[in-house]
Formats: C-alpha cells, structure tokens, sequence
C-alpha cells in the first residue's frame, strides 16, 4: 500500500456517496461555533458527516489548538512541531457552546500536544469542570491521544470522571509503522487499560478504520486486544482518504461486511459495537451512551 501524490484518488463507492455535507439548520450550527471560535473535529478531519450532526445541533469540540504534533498518515489536521499557546479561554467558550446547543452528551477531543508535558491534560479538566458548572446534567465523553502514557496526565483525566473514556486504537498492530508512526499499539492498549483498572464506573471506548489493508485475522486479534485491555465501546467506519498527501484506501467495505463484522464483534464481547461506512468515533455518540444506561 503506498501513497501516491497524483491526484488519483479512488472514486468512492454509491454506499458512500450518500451523505449531504449541506443540510438545513447546519448553517446556524456552524456560525454559532465561529462566533464562540470553538474549533470542531467534524470540521478539522473533514468528516463526513458533518452536515448531519451540525443539522442536528451537535458537535465533537476539539480543544488545544488546531494543529498537532504528529503527522499520521490517515488524518487532514495541520501539524507543527510547535502549536499554539494553550488559550485559557477555551474551556468557558466550549462551555457556553454546549450550553447553546443544549447537548444531553458532549464529546470533547484535542489535537496531540507532544510539545507539553502532560499531553494538554489539565486543558480536557478545565473544558470537563467549565461544562459541568454550566451544564451539571451534560454526561462527558473524552477522545484523548496516549499522552505518551505519562502517568500524572492519565491520572488527572480519572479524577475528573468522565462518563466515557475514549482512546482509538485506529487500527491493526501490523499496520502501525505505516499508518501511525509516532504511535504505539501497546501503549494505546495500556492507555485503555490504565482507565479501566483505575475506574470501573467509567466506560471504556476505542475505534478503528477499516480499508487500510487489514485482515479479519488481524481484527479479531484487535478485538482480543481491546477486550482485554478492558475496551467496552468499539467503533468500526470506513477510512476515506481525506487529500492526496494521505495514504491511499486499500479496499472499500461494504454496509452488508460492517453490518457482519459488528455481529462478530458483539459475540466477542463488546457491549455496544458502532459499525458502518460513515461511523466515526463520535458518531452518535448519545445514542450509544444512552443504550449503555
């Protein structure tokens, strides 16, 4: 699989073709966060279902900046060795955007911030403790990076109890070197794993794309690694090459494959399993937290 920067990228399938990137009310959505300059993942990562969930008035809210300080090989966000200072504004304006958008479930996730001790860390504590000032009955999800398993910056995320703890995996260990080179598949376990032992009552959750050249081999094997590393919420989705400095799509699944992958999946063990062509992390994220309780 190599990635060829020749604007050949592969026509997507009629099954990923569906989705309306302008959809009534998003507008509205995504000037309010302009005002408020709330950064969003659906806008930085160029999802795919940004029209749906701005529609709905709802948003992943991506705090520390906008630019990252690793370059995977899947991902559209910018990176620099050396992002911006961290705002201590952020916290209180993501507060008022959950408040404005009167979210029952807020995600929160960040670019990954190398270039600070703790990962950014004590920023996910300010955004958690400004929405539950605001909004005291918002249940919180965080999408965090491993903070280079340093333990301190772990800790504090624990402290502050989130309803769900989300780390993604991204995908098979066999396929780290060329998707995620400045990750590491066991430290993204023990980074999951590290959360469950320390708190049962939060939930533990992952994701993964598919179409990278992964085996369904190599997936349970991840899945095994998942449950074990006490993984509760598995997210599949089908990566979509978001420009042509990113590496190629290996294969399109199809809905039918996903729908089958996410029976299997289920029968390993997971209690709730997202698995479609669009899913993404965040993906109706409230959804799946309100089935859990």
């Amino acid at each position: 699989m190599t990635n060829k920067n020749n604007n050949s990228r592969k026509r997507l399938p009629a099954w990923l073709r569906q989705k309306d990137p302008l959809q009534k009310g998003m507008l509205a959505t995504r000037n309010m966060l302009k005002d408020l300059e709330v950064n969003t993942v659906c806008k930085n990562a160029r999802c795919p279902n940004i029209g749906e969930c701005y529609s709905k008035k709802t948003a992943t809210f991506m705090i520390l900046g906008q630019y990252c300080t690793r370059s995977c090989r899947f991902c559209s966000v910018s990176h620099q060795h050396k992002p911006e200072k961290i705002d201590p504004a952020e916290a209180e304006r993501v507060a008022e955007a959950v408040e404005k958008l009167k979210l029952k479930h807020a995600v929160i996730t960040s670019v990954t911030r190398d270039d600070l001790k703790d990962g950014g860390a004590e920023q996910f504590v300010r955004v958690i403790k400004a929405i539950r000032e605001r909004t005291p009955e918002v249940s919180i999800e965080v999408l965090t990076p491993d903070f280079n398993e340093y333990q301190p910056a772990i800790d504090k995320i624990i402290k502050v109890k989130p309803e769900i703890f989300n780390h993604n995996i991204e995908t098979v260990a066999s396929l780290y070197s060329q998707i995620r080179p400045q990750a590491d598949y066991q430290q993204s376990l023990r980074v999951l794993n590290k959360v469950a032992e320390a708190d049962k009552n939060i939930l533990i959750k992952s994701g993964m794309m598919l179409g990278l050249g992964e085996s369904e081999r190599e997936l349970i094997e991840l899945w095994d690694d998942l449950l074990a590393a006490g993984v509760e919420i598995l997210t599949m989705g089908q990566y979509l090459q978001p420009s042509n400095e990113n590496i190629e799509v290996a294969e399109y699944i199809k809905p039918e494959k996903f729908a089958e992958l996410k029976e299997k999946a289920l029968a390993r063990g997971f209690k709730e399993v997202s698995s479609g062509p669009h899913v993404r992390s965040s993906y109706l994220a409230e959804e799946v937290y309100q089935q859990l309780n």
